[in-house]
């Protein structure tokens, strides 16, 4: 087979795939079409526009649509007071799943989640807080970046307060097996 037949048959699938993505696109609901503006936000453009993109539910993770990046980006969350769309890469994505389900994250698997949209109020004690109380410490973040899963020594040079200074990179939920690194960016 001739070159120029093997580069016209990979066109003709790469054009056929485009299509059928676009038509996909072209399909999404205005609440899927929605979701994305708002997932979109968590981190920078050349990130985002390439990332999966999902929908938390009461049954589960839905994907509003497939990325090629290795990361996952999702919308926020209408529940909760402020922004909090976030876009978190392989390794966060499964630190994330372990503390949905109340599981230690695997040891040694770096993660980093954006949220450039910012964060906001979110007990800096307590994982599973979904309320503020007298005793949770809660705090309201900006735009940020996390690091995720490292070992524990590393977090050991940031600070620990129950009531930290956002303006400055501080660990939160300190002690638990979801401590974080939290860093502003603005």
């Amino acid at each position: 087979m001739s070159r120029s037949i093997v580069a016209l048959a990979a066109l003709a699938a790469a054009i056929s795939a485009f299509a059928a993505a676009a038509a996909t696109a072209d399909k999404a609901t205005a609440a899927d079409q929605k979701l994305i503006k708002s997932a979109m936000q968590a981190a920078p453009a050349k990130v985002s526009a390439n990332a999966s993109i999902v929908e938390m539910g009461k049954d589960g993770m839905r994907t509003v649509r497939a990325g090629s990046n290795g990361f996952t980006c999702m919308a926020d969350n209408p529940v909760t007071p402020g922004p909090d769309p976030m876009c978190l890469d392989a390794s966060a994505m499964e630190w994330a799943n372990a503390w949905l389900g109340h599981k230690d994250p695997a040891a040694g698997k770096i993660g980093f989640i954006y949220m450039l949209a910012g964060g906001t109020d979110a007990s800096n004690t307590d994982p599973y807080a979904d309320k503020p109380t007298a005793s949770n410490h809660w705090v309201k973040t900006g735009s940020h970046v996390m690091i995720v899963g490292a070992d524990p020594a590393f977090y050991d040079m940031y600070p620990k307060d129950a009531d930290p200074d956002t303006s400055v990179p501080y660990v939160m939920w300190p002690g638990t097996p979801y401590q974080h690194l939290m860093i502003p960016v603005k």
